[in-house]
């Protein structure tokens, strides 16, 4: 797996440091860890998002679509949003291309999110975050596996504008995993950006 630099959180081996210094240089590294889909088809490394930067993204349309989405728990959702990458820092960007079967995925990004939040006052709260969007159940939790998609689709879009390369199967894979009506129609506009 290619990633910028190696986990910060590396540098502090052998040095007392305090549990939310050593979180802070763990999260750092996801922005380091290329989002791996992208650069397999071609994006040159300069240009390529990193899992940090897709995180914040989905946290920022969590924030400008909840008004659309009133029957949700905005709170819930903005926290699912900040974590649901989380476990890549030390499992890294696994995409459908490895091969690796879901439940084996959620278990290695789970001990990847436990190990770093093992002195972290806030574990069980962020452990449970975590289980609530692996399960899929809640309605927040489907909300934030639909804004990834759709993120998903935005950089592809943004991708091919920059005329890195074509991206609609990107985009086709975000309509198949889209289904609330009112994402779908931004999808919509994004096809027509294609011409």
């Amino acid at each position: 797996m290619k990633n910028k630099a190696e986990n910060p959180a590396s540098l502090l081996e052998n040095k007392q440091t305090s549990p939310i210094v050593e979180l802070f240089f763990n999260l750092s590294h996801l922005k380091q860890v290329y989002r791996q889909g992208w650069l397999r088809r071609g994006v040159p490394p300069e240009r390529c998002e990193s899992v940090a930067e897709h995180s914040f993204s989905v946290a920022m349309l969590a924030m400008v679509l909840a008004d659309r989405f009133p029957e949700l728990d905005r709170l819930r959702v903005l926290e699912l949003a900040l974590v649901h990458d989380f476990g890549e820092i030390h499992a890294g960007d696994i995409t459908p291309g490895d091969g690796v079967p879901k439940q084996e995925k959620t278990r290695r990004e789970k001990e990847s999110f436990a190990l770093v939040l093992r002195e972290s006052s806030c574990r069980d709260h962020l452990l449970s975050l975590f289980d609530e969007y692996e399960a899929g159940e809640s309605p927040e939790a489907r909300f934030v596996h639909e804004l990834e998609k759709l993120e998903m689709g935005l950089q592809a879009s943004v991708y091919d504008q920059q005329e890195l390369g074509d991206f609609g199967e990107f985009l086709d894979s975000a309509g198949e995993a889209i289904e609330d009506a009112r994402l779908k129609t931004i999808l919509e506009e994004l096809r027509k950006l294609r011409g």
